[in-house]
């Protein structure tokens, strides 16, 4: 049975893809690119899976649809570019089995020019079409924010760019089905470079804030406060916070190798946002020591291990570093998170705590990873031995802060 949309690749830029375009009539079917984690809970699933979605593991299937996205990810390779094998492997499947008049789209982030230049070739030699002429190919950057309620997909934008007029306005009016407003660029190269400047802005402003916590807390001040104040000017200023370090799956990308002049603002970004979770470890240290307590056998306790509040994502979590650290300190390390019921570093299990507030009130060191809703942040404040807050969650004055 011809579906409206396959998605290929069913991780955290997929899913949430299928689940608008479930909501929106459209009849679609999923294919998985490799091992992948969502961040759709199994109810939201189950009501996709109510409404005909379908994951199906014959990739012949994706020959049948009108539409195909690739969704695959891109993460960070060894050598610190982003891996596109998900990517190479998603349109080879596909390129066996496309069919003239298909719109193919990518929305899995990745380096400029990667549209034309990386996959058009694999999919017309995989399948003697042509794009522009045979079938539609354009770029669409992914705009999901996880657990964002007030920001769906039905009222963010989305961005296309196309390999041709035609293929962009193929790609629009496939996305005006799911979005209130679809924007068009001049082309796939100048689409790629959106989603490149956006995850490069968040980074960035993370890095400076994260900079900002390690000096405010030299000179004595509170953070948390000057960006509580500095957030109520109407114009030139958005709010960012310190945290542990920088979590998910939005790679910060410096170009590096892929231009002839890289971007040295993102690459020190990187640099600074990939030392707070030993900045962590050094307050973590710092703080037990003053209390007349060596990290070495001290006992403690990580709240959050997951990279974002209320999901149970771990992608590049700080989280695994920090617990890294701390045991090459010697620390004797346990975790809590309502969202992990297990969770190993190094290929070790970590200790879960059942019960939060005995473990908290056990240990002599419990530190806020990550903020889940479900935490009394007030009542582990009071429970705790020694409390460090790293997302300035705590009331004032009930918590050590970053």
């Amino acid at each position: 049975m011809p579906a409206d949309l396959a998605v290929i690749g069913l991780g955290p830029y997929g899913l949430p893809l299928a689940q608008a375009a479930v909501a929106a009539g459209l009849s679609t079917i999923g294919y998985a690119t490799g091992p992948e984690a969502g961040s759709l809970s199994p109810a939201e699933l189950r009501r996709m899976l109510a409404k005909g979605f379908r994951v199906v593991e014959d990739p012949a299937q994706l020959g049948r649809v009108r539409t195909a996205v690739i969704c695959a990810p891109t993460p960070r390779g060894a050598d610190g570019g982003l891996d596109l094998g998900q990517v190479e492997t998603a349109a080879r499947t596909l390129a066996a089995r496309l069919r003239p008049h298909t719109t193919v789209i990518l929305e899995s982030p990745v380096h400029p020019g990667t549209t034309e230049d990386f996959l058009r070739p694999l999919l017309e030699k995989g399948s003697g079409l042509r794009a522009g002429r045979d079938f539609h190919l354009a770029y669409s950057p992914s705009r999901v924010d996880p657990g964002n309620r007030d920001f769906t997909p039905a009222n963010t934008p989305k961005v296309i760019g196309g390999f041709t007029p035609a293929c962009t306005e193929s790609a629009a009016t496939f996305y005006g089905r799911l979005t209130d407003k679809v924007v068009r660029a001049r082309g796939p190269r100048e689409a790629e470079t959106v989603q490149l400047l956006e995850t490069n802005f968040r980074h960035v402003n993370i890095a400076l804030v994260n900079e900002m916590a390690v000096l405010c807390h030299d000179l004595g001040v509170d953070l948390w406060d000057v960006v509580r104040c500095a957030e109520t000017k109407p114009f030139g200023f958005q709010a960012f916070r310190p945290g542990p370090g920088v979590g998910g799956h939005g790679v910060a990308q410096d170009l590096s190798g892929h231009a002839s002049r890289g971007l040295r603002m993102v690459e020190l970004a990187q640099q600074v946002n990939s030392r707070m979770p030993g900045y962590v470890v050094q307050r973590a240290a710092a703080l037990l020591n003053e209390h007349g307590k060596s990290a070495r056998g001290a006992r403690v306790l990580l709240l959050g291990v997951t990279y974002k509040a209320d999901l149970a994502d771990q992608q590049s979590s700080p989280a695994q570093e920090i617990a890294i650290r701390l045991m090459e300190l010697g620390a004797s390390v346990s975790y809590h998170d309502p969202h992990v019921s297990s969770w190993n570093v190094l290929d070790r299990p970590v200790p879960r705590a059942d019960s939060l507030y005995e473990a908290a009130a056990d240990a002599d060191l419990t530190i806020l990873v990550q903020q889940h809703r479900t935490y009394d942040l007030q009542g582990l404040s009071v429970k705790a031995q020694l409390l460090l807050d790293t997302r300035g969650a705590t009331p004032t004055g009930a918590a050590h802060r970053l």
